[in-house]
């Protein structure tokens, strides 16, 4: 393999972007274990985490390869541009599905009989925006599935309290995607592609996003409640909630400029909430 092609592939499936769904992964998993699960464990979840999100994010470059060739904004990604091939690409899907096959056997085996329900929601999601105006809630599910599979991963069943932190990543995330996607609304318009600004403007889009903040920060109040966390953890909420706050401030309908700011943001925000609730979960 060319030295440069580590670099193209990360570049490809933007991998410094785990850092979105990670930090919710670790708190399914402390939550899971009441603390800090051990090394091994915590060292699988990890992989498996990576794996999934390269897996999914391969998925939609090569789904999305022709929508992209034809967007001025996305043509110079690596399929479109032909920095990439195809068989590169497909053949770093199969590696990424083979990491998360190898990390899923060494995790419980729950996790090795959902894993194909997850991978179903990696490989729909990029076909969403050909069919409905609430693909961006999609995407947030896809990373949504983090602490549910962190918590399976270390508790081996399901619960309910997993899905609370699944819905406010899914509205977190969705919120963000809304303001992404005003920045295609042209080209969504004339391509036929659904989204709820192309729908509704990107005025009345932006008031979506506010909203899917404050339920994402409900929510997150809400697994606090259900798994009677403390004060520490509320803390964490109120941070979260005040990142999210400025985020909304910086994009306004008459400037989206500052879009482009939320990928930052976004990584701080989650491990922010990371931070406060095993602080919670530590000192007690």
């Amino acid at each position: 393999m060319p030295a440069k092609m580590p670099l193209l592939f990360s570049r490809f499936v933007k991998l410094e972007h785990s850092v979105f769904a990670l930090p919710f992964a670790y708190a399914g998993a402390f939550l899971a274990q009441g603390g800090a699960p051990g090394f091994s464990r915590l060292f699988w979840i990890t992989f498996a985490m990576v794996a999934a999100r390269s897996l999914a994010m391969g998925l939609n470059r090569v789904i999305d390869r022709e929508i992209d060739a034809r967007n001025p904004r996305t043509a110079g990604r690596e399929l479109p541009s032909g920095k990439m091939s195809l068989s590169n690409a497909l053949a770093f899907c199969a590696l990424s599905l083979a990491a998360l096959a190898l990390a899923l056997s060494r995790l419980p085996r729950l996790t090795w009989y959902l894993a194909p329900i997850v991978i179903a929601v990696f490989a729909i999601y990029p076909y969403t925006k050909r069919f409905t105006t609430f693909c961006h809630f999609s995407l947030g599910a896809a990373d949504g599935l983090a602490p549910v599979g962190a918590w399976v991963a270390v508790s081996g069943h399901l619960a309910w309290q997993p899905f609370l932190l699944m819905g406010a990543v899914t509205f977190w995330i969705g919120g963000f995607d809304i303001a992404y996607a005003c920045l295609d609304i042209d080209f969504d318009r004339r391509e036929g592609l659904y989204s709820l600004p192309a729908l509704l403007g990107p005025g009345r889009a932006l008031l979506l996003m506010r909203i899917s903040h404050l339920l994402a920060v409900a929510l997150l109040a809400a697994a606090g409640f259900a798994l009677a966390l403390g004060a520490v953890y509320f803390a964490g909420v109120g941070a979260v909630f005040l990142l999210l706050a400025i985020e909304n401030a910086l994009v306004r309908e008459s400037n989206l400029s500052r879009v482009g700011t939320f990928m930052t943001m976004n990584g701080f925000i989650g491990i922010t909430y990371f931070a406060f609730l095993a602080a919670d979960l530590l000192v007690k």
